[in-house]
């Protein structure tokens, strides 16, 4: 499992521990990278440099759980495009990042949940709405802004249920 933290973030956030905790103990090997040194650029600069790292990170012959949250999610939802995937699960995710030619997009078919919050100012809501229908996705909205801080908890419990959906 990989989990990509957001822009500013680093790979030890609280979010992106909470669900990494939560994989461990459910017996999944997490990889968190961190995308820090890269986001430095800006958003458009690294997203490709991102998207490569995430890449590079993937390890071979092998299908993985790719968990993002805001720029995590993007690029998690572009790499599954590309690479084999077992599932997502995105947070505040973008539905395009400004300067970046490609919008979001995912894998069809993917085990996929997409977690939002409903006073998320950065990502509006409705964004969320057409990429949870054209995706057939799993949509779990709560009442938190961007950063969705007031809920780890609520998430890292859906995240539990979400992964002991896609392991049998």
């Amino acid at each position: 499992m990989v989990l990509s933290h957001g822009l500013e973030s680093g790979p030890q956030a609280t979010k992106v521990s909470a669900l990494a905790a939560v994989a461990e103990a459910l017996g999944w090997r997490t990889l968190r990278p961190d995308y820090r040194d890269l986001d430095a650029q800006g958003l458009a600069a690294a997203t490709s440099p991102r998207l490569a790292r995430l890449r590079a990170a993937i390890p071979a012959q092998e299908s993985c759980v790719l968990v993002g949250s805001s720029f995590g999610a993007f690029i998690s939802g572009l790499v599954s495009c590309v690479l084999p995937v077992r599932g997502l699960f995105l947070l505040a995710t973008p539905p395009l990042i400004p300067g970046h030619a490609q919008a979001f997009a995912m894998r069809e078919g993917v085990p996929v949940c997409l977690v939002h919050g409903w006073r998320d100012t950065l990502c509006p809501v409705e964004a969320i709405f057409n990429l949870a229908r054209t995706y057939r996705a799993e949509l779990l909205l709560l009442d938190d802004d961007h950063r969705l801080g007031a809920h780890v908890d609520a998430i890292a419990a859906h995240f539990a249920r979400f992964l002991a959906r896609i392991a049998t």
